[in-house]
């Protein structure tokens, strides 16, 4: 029976979610071989890593637009809508292009499910939804795919690059990756392949060490930041810099947040590379004016200027680091109400924020099935000595009755920032 509505379409894709992560190509490889391979109909960019997937990718594709390509997207989690996972220009496809999409894929799900496969995962169905929508419905100039999980048996790598991008490396998702940056590195770097350059923001030597080994075997060339390639900031002016001695002057970049210069960085590496070595024609102006443009909902995204509040998912460790080095710089009194997945390393996570001066922290939860309960909201803020507060909703409310100059940031979990953001802007408009 096929889906009438999007509704339906979208329930059946999300009730796959109950198979859980399904790491393997095979499935797949299945579905594409159904599909008649449309992973190979179109050029791509493949961006792995631990943080900065999501604005790297925003800095390429809003540079490829400005110079005139249509560009494709693929990420995940969603902000606003489930259908921004596949967009185009940052335009998200419409409720129909969803329904005819999983009208395509579920046949084949369910053929798949008869086999010594077993049924695709709901990440697998998405991503094959991209390839299908880019290949047949969306023609696509270039397309810009952020790995779901790891790399090496992530669903999006069927798909060969014209190049990979890994960003940075942190211990996150560590039951399916490894307990190790070793071993996390290794699964990252699966996404090389044979030939293919590589371009990397890891600062980590033993992370380093990993991917450098795996580009040998596979014959590619990986370029560095912070040696091959640098961002510098002096006197507020902010210069690209490569050592080959080609520079970008004055730069303004949309997204904030000081680890938002090493992400920009990694993103006009590659934008030079598809520049000098591929068929695309991307000048100073239009990387310029890209970066300038970029916009990401949910990442150092202000909302608010009074009272300040701003959103961010940093929902790992390292994220956390991250969000704690940028927010430092912002002046007076801070409050920052978190919620943390009861998965994550909330203990480190929570330890990082109270290194920030002046800031009051208060974890809360909401409504998600790997979020902490209500219980353990309130025995972690008893042993970690924070206010706690389990109705979000609540916190975000008593917001409007503090009349001081608190700045409020608002972090942890994307799939938080994601509820957080539509209630903030609903209700405080």
């Amino acid at each position: 029976m096929a889906f009438k509505t999007y509704q339906e379409a979208l329930d059946w894709i999300h009730g796959t979610l109950r198979l859980g992560i399904k790491p393997g190509l095979a499935r797949m490889e299945y579905i594409m071989e159904k599909l008649n391979h449309p992973e190979k109909a179109n050029k791509w960019v493949h961006i792995a890593g631990t943080n900065g997937k999501g604005s790297t990718l925003t800095f390429i594709r809003s540079s490829l637009e400005e110079a005139g390509y249509k560009t494709g997207t693929f990420t995940s989690p969603y902000i606003e809508t489930f259908n921004e996972r596949i967009s185009v220009n940052g335009i998200p496809v419409s409720d129909q292009m969803i329904l005819d999409l999983a009208n395509r894929i579920k046949p084949i799900a369910e053929e798949l499910e008869k086999t010594v496969y077993g049924p695709p995962s709901e990440f697998e169905i998405i991503t094959a939804m991209m390839f299908l929508c880019f290949a047949e419905y969306e023609p696509i100039d270039i397309g810009i795919i952020e790995v779901g999980l790891g790399g090496r048996l992530d669903s999006t790598n069927v798909l060969t690059p014209l190049i990979s991008v890994i960003t940075t490396i942190g211990m996150d998702h560590m039951e399916f990756l490894g307990n190790s940056i070793e071993q996390i590195a290794g699964e990252k770097a699966g996404i090389i392949k044979p030939g293919i350059p590589v371009i990397s923001g890891v600062v980590q030597k033993e992370a380093q060490e990993v991917i450098i080994n795996n580009a040998v075997k596979n014959n590619s060339n990986v370029a560095w930041l912070n040696k091959d390639f640098f961002m510098q900031n002096r006197d507020d002016e902010i210069i690209f810099r490569t050592s080959h001695g080609d520079e970008i002057p004055n730069i303004t970049i949309g997204l904030l947040g000081i680890h938002q210069l090493n992400n920009a960085a990694v993103a006009i590496k590659v934008l030079l590379y598809l520049n000098t070595f591929s068929s695309y024609e991307i000048n100073q102006s239009a990387i310029k004016q890209g970066l300038k443009k970029a916009f990401w909902p949910g990442r150092m995204e202000l909302i608010d200027v009074k009272p300040f509040i701003m959103l961010d998912g940093a929902h790992n460790p390292e994220g956390v680091k991250t969000f704690a080095d940028s927010i430092k710089t912002y002046p007076g009194h801070k409050k920052i109400i978190i919620s943390i997945l009861g998965d994550k390393k909330y203990q480190e996570m929570i330890a990082l924020l109270k290194t920030i001066p002046d800031t009051e922290i208060l974890l809360t939860t909401f409504d998600y099935p790997r979020a902490m309960s209500a219980n353990e909201v309130i025995q972690m803020g008893l042993i970690e000595g924070i206010s706690t507060n389990p109705n979000w909703k609540q916190a975000l409310d008593d917001i409007k009755e503090i009349k001081n100059d608190t700045k409020f940031f608002v972090t942890g979990s994307l799939y938080f920032i994601s509820e957080v953001r539509k209630y903030l802007l609903t209700s405080h408009n």
